[in-house]
């Protein structure tokens, strides 16, 4: 191994692009080309496939821009990266399996897509597979995500001289020929990746996070004598985490583990600042790699709501917005729910039983409240029973001269703003630093219900944070923004009934991954007054006929 000395904490690349052009001018100036057919030579060897990588290998990281440096960069291994490849190229030599568990962000998907291309430019026949639970995960010619697309950046930058005849017009979906040598890399995805087809390596990416992972184990079972499974942990009950933790595979070396130490870009004020933004289990499972940390945990703590009630007054900001309701139906046995909030100040949930009526009778009981608390338009729940609200709303509607908007909100429905960031609880102020991962809604919830959860939840850790820096006398404004919290009113009537309710609700992962939320465990009832406070909060999805605001006109 040949470790780069490099700062990457600060990095500068001027002296990286010198060295390269140096030693590319180097080459074009030999006529005979000898000098390039040795230096491919080396290239060709299990060797000197990482060094091809770090001389010539580019990568793209779009978050870079945030500190104005390029995007488009060199691709400079550090220790482990390099130790990564030469674990990876000694399974494939014993025609072994192998797994690979790393922290979030260290780049072993790069290096996985740099290290096949590399092979198949200098080597003949070779056919390595990936595979991963989504198609756009494995190509899209429009998602530096996707690890086809990652391959085609790595080898569009590569000098003309290495290319080998590849060119990114040939490109096919699912594919990447390299004419020269007839070696090739294919992608799949799903339940049948690999099934009736061959591969010298076949990678399988976020393994541990596969859908239906007993299926890919049947279909890639006759497919490749190295496997190469790559992933973060998501507990012990799946077969990446089986086979990290087999003794015959820890004594034949098949694990790798790339641990977030071994990043020389992260350090202890890293970390401190991951403990401060992710959730426990999050920070645990992803970030140290604990196969252990608990699949359930309480979504809103019992402090953070605590701090947060008249939040408004102990920060002395005034709450500003509209007053708008939301309401959560119920019938036999629970109770209906209807939270009024004037902009981030709840001031008040009122809640009455449905036993003995129709969703009708609750639904005119909201209407009136509407008309008390002169308020225009209310959110409800729309699964379940709550369908017949929008019948109903439009029923009254009919019959009155002041109009009040029913809109529909569906917890089993697809999240809002997939394509955003994670609601999280990070000061406005704070810069993000090289090799931080921005998660999106769409890689992170399940549904709409666990995304309004985690909405509410950061607006109350939002609030205690700030709070916490009033009371050490630092200007928490700068860090948080009042619009961005929640405010309970100490003197609503059933404060009492909410406040323990708010902490109820716990959260597990999909078989996927995602963010679940359980709002009953252990069989409690269901937690009708924080549901009416987290339907009110919930991230709004485009205005459209799939979900209208106005759906009492429609």
């Amino acid at each position: 191994m040949t470790p780069t000395r490099f700062d990457f904490r600060n990095p500068d690349y001027r002296e990286v692009f010198a060295q390269r052009a140096e030693r590319l001018r180097w080459l074009r100036d030999d006529p005979t080309g000898e000098r390039l057919t040795n230096v491919r030579a080396f290239y060709a060897t299990d060797e000197g496939i990482a060094h091809f990588i770090n001389d010539w290998g580019m990568t793209f990281d779009p978050r870079l821009a945030d500190i104005g440096l390029p995007t488009t960069i060199p691709l400079i291994l550090f220790p482990k990266q390099w130790e990564f490849i030469e674990w990876s190229l000694g399974q494939w030599r014993k025609r072994e399996p192998g797994a690979a568990e790393k922290s979030r962000d260290f780049g072993l998907s790069w290096l996985a897509v740099a290290m096949s291309a590399s092979l198949c430019l200098f080597r003949e026949g070779l056919q390595i597979g990936f595979g991963s639970r989504k198609e756009e995960y494995v190509d899209s010619t429009k998602s530096p995500k996707a690890l086809f697309w990652k391959g085609r950046q790595f080898l569009s930058l590569l000098p003309a001289e290495f290319r080998n005849g590849w060119s990114l017009k040939d490109a096919a979906h699912m594919r990447i020929d390299f004419p020269a040598t007839g070696s090739v890399m294919t992608g799949e995805a799903g339940d049948n990746i690999g099934r009736g087809d061959r591969a010298s390596i076949y990678w399988t990416d976020e393994d541990a996070h596969l859908e239906r992972p007993q299926l890919i184990e049947a279909s890639l079972s006759q497919t490749t004598n190295c496997r190469i499974r790559i992933s973060t942990p998501k507990g012990r009950a799946n077969p990446f985490a089986i086979k990290r933790h087999d003794p015959e595979w820890i004594a034949r070396g098949r694990i790798f583990t790339a641990h977030w130490r071994d990043d020389p870009r992260k350090d202890d004020e890293w970390y401190e600042r991951q403990q401060r933004d992710l959730d426990s289990i999050t920070l645990a499972q992803e970030v140290d790699l604990s196969y252990d940390a608990s699949a359930v945990g309480i979504v809103i703590p019992q402090a953070w709501v605590q701090s947060c009630i008249d939040l408004h007054k102990k920060l002395g900001f005034e709450p500003r917005g509209a007053r708008v309701g939301a309401y959560d139906p119920a019938d036999e046995g629970d109770a209906c729910a209807f939270c009024d909030a004037t902009g981030v100040l709840v001031n008040s949930v009122t809640s009455w039983s449905g036993k003995g009526s129709d969703t009708l009778a609750s639904t005119q009981k909201v209407f009136a409240l509407c008309d008390v608390l002169d308020i225009d338009e209310f959110d409800y729940d729309s699964d379940g029973l709550g369908a017949g609200v929008r019948g109903d709303a439009r029923s009254i509607n009919e019959n009155r001269k002041r109009k009040i908007d029913a809109r529909a909100y569906r917890g089993s429905g697809a999240v809002a703003n997939p394509d955003k960031p994670i609601p999280d609880a990070a000061p406005r102020n704070e810069k993000k630093l090289p090799g931080e991962v921005v998660r999106l809604n769409a890689d992170y919830f399940e549904n709409a219900k666990a995304q309004a959860w985690f909405e509410t939840r950061a607006r109350f850790q939002r609030g205690h944070r700030a709070l916490e820096m009033h009371l050490r006398g630092e200007d928490w404004q700068i860090a948080y923004a009042p619009d961005d919290m929640i405010s309970l009113n100490s003197k609503m009537p059933e404060i009492g009934a909410l406040c323990p309710q708010l902490s109820q609700a716990t959260f597990t992962q999909s078989k996927a991954g995602k963010m679940m939320i359980d709002k009953t465990p252990d069989g409690g009832q269901s937690p009708n007054h924080a549901d009416s406070v987290v339907i009110r909060y919930a991230p709004a999805r485009k205005r459209g006929k799939a979900y209208k605001w106005d759906a009492w006109k429609s």
